[in-house]
């Protein structure tokens, strides 16, 4: 009898209390990021979330990592390529780029970041295909970046897209 009580008080208290007791606290402080940091129009349309990588194909834009699932989070999952393999090599060298963040699909396939240096390596193009000066770019891309507490510093491609959008010089 006494473990029938203790399995049920445990139940309540750590099947129903606390799953309850987290997301009121998660929707309380944390609201946006509680709800999937979605980020919305002025019109009040959904444009994306700051946490699910986009593919951005346009000159003008910030490209993305590669992804393997097409950017769709429901279906994420690694697919590297084996570092010096023929299909690797086929891929890099169809690639503009040289930053290895670029040539390779993150774990997920859905990394919303791009290293800095690799935000960096794409001024050149986005200022000349928005008729912008790259130090205009550069800053922005700058004043984007998060501080990389385990590894590299980071810039949300969809938030820096977003700003750049906001320049009055774009095209």
């Amino acid at each position: 009898m006494n473990a029938i009580r203790t399995l049920l008080v445990l139940t309540l208290l750590l099947g129903l209390g606390y799953p309850m007791l987290v997301t009121g606290l998660g929707q309380w402080l944390f609201p946006a990021q509680a709800n999937g940091s979605l980020i919305h129009d002025g019109a009040g349309r959904l444009i994306g979330s700051a946490l699910i990588g986009q593919g951005f194909t346009g000159a003008g834009y910030f490209h993305s990592r590669p992804s393997a699932t097409g950017y769709d989070g429901a279906g994420s999952g690694a697919t590297n390529l084996p570092q010096g393999s023929a299909a690797r090599r086929a891929f890099a060298e169809a690639q503009p780029y040289s930053h290895p963040a670029m040539l390779t699909k993150s774990a997920s396939g859905v990394d919303p970041d791009l290293p800095l240096a690799a935000a960096l390596e794409q001024v050149p193009r986005v200022a000349a295909a928005r008729g912008l000066p790259a130090a205009k770019v550069q800053s922005l891309v700058l004043s984007r970046r998060q501080a990389g507490i385990l590894g590299p510093q980071v810039v949300n491609v969809l938030l820096l897209n977003l700003a750049l959008d906001k320049e009055p010089y774009a095209r």
